[in-house]
């Protein structure tokens, strides 16, 4: 079991804590072992929207595998916010320093960065105040006007509903495309991510599109990617010709065939096992190539058409 534990201040946004909360409920209503957990400094804490929540004021035991989320909260300015405690800045460091992962979602950065997590790290927070993070915390790179970052385990979000994409990438990364998508369907939101982010996931850069025939023939390439899938047999499950296919899939999509769909997923995921110790070999076959040749090239192309933000061609 997984622990995803929001961290409640003063004044917090309910969007910048029912997002993430919302998200994590479902991937747990589909199986996935979350447990959630919210804590503050006191038991009861008002919402910036006036709404009086309950909360912990005892942290649970976390491992690695666990999650720490600072919702953010309404103030002018970061500096004119709630002061979190040493305790709740200590208990940050050392989840962190366990081999942990924390999260902010819009002002919650200010925790973050307060408790040093910032520092020589990419990051962002909400339009309005990215400027002043960048002068509180020099030694952070602030990045502006993207959806989120992710560096070395520490996770920022830019504010209110972006909250909702860290989290269905925080679902992609740990679980694979397909659980996200799954999940973003499921509450109705576009898996979508932000174009300028290198680490944005194929799924959710190819899922903010309306065209139902596409999505189901995602669906199904989502969830059995490291399968053979021949245009044909994608064809016939969506009912339509394969040429037909793949016209549909490319407008919705930005170019992209279902067959260079699958390889992306593959790629993605290949290099998030190979980042997290798996020899390439093992990357490879984990995600259905016969040994990393096939891998090697696809990494090859990539790197020598050059991709864009969004996954096209340059």
């Amino acid at each position: 079991m997984s622990r995803v534990v929001f961290v409640l201040l003063p004044g917090v946004h309910l969007l910048d804590l029912a997002g993430p909360a919302q998200v994590f409920s479902t991937a747990a209503d589909f199986g996935q072992p979350y447990a959630l957990t919210y804590v503050a400094e006191r038991e009861q804490v008002v919402s910036a929207q006036g709404l009086p929540l309950a909360a912990d004021t005892r942290w649970p035991e976390l491992g690695p595998d666990d999650l720490v989320v600072v919702p953010g909260w309404r103030a002018p300015r970061l500096c004119q916010g709630p002061e979190p405690g040493a305790e709740t800045l200590e208990r940050l460091r050392t989840h962190h320093g366990a081999g942990g992962t924390v999260a902010s979602v819009c002002a919650g950065a200010e925790a973050l960065g307060r408790a040093g997590l910032l520092d020589g790290r990419r990051c962002t927070t909400h339009h309005d105040v990215q400027d002043e993070l960048a002068s509180r915390y020099p030694r952070a790179s602030v990045v502006r006007d993207v959806l989120f970052t992710t560096d070395d385990r520490v996770v920022t979000s830019a504010g209110i509903a972006s909250g909702i994409d860290l989290a269905l990438h925080l679902l992609a990364v740990r679980h694979g495309p397909a659980l996200a998508a799954q999940v973003a369907r499921d509450i109705v939101v576009y898996a979508r991510r932000n174009g300028d982010e290198p680490q944005a996931s194929a799924m959710l850069r190819h899922r903010s599109h309306l065209d139902d025939t596409v999505h189901r023939v995602q669906d199904l390439i989502e969830r059995r990617f490291t399968e053979p899938l021949p245009l044909a047999a994608l064809a016939a499950y969506a009912g339509v010709s394969e040429r037909t296919l793949t016209r549909l899939f490319s407008r919705a999509t930005n170019g992209l065939t279902p067959l260079r769909y699958q390889q992306t997923l593959r790629l993605e995921r290949a290099e998030h096992l190979a980042g997290h110790g798996a020899t390439l070999d093992a990357a490879a076959r984990e995600v259905g190539f016969e040994d990393a040749r096939m891998l090697r090239r696809l990494r090859s192309r990539d790197q020598r058409v050059g991709v864009d933000a969004r996954g096209r061609a340059q």
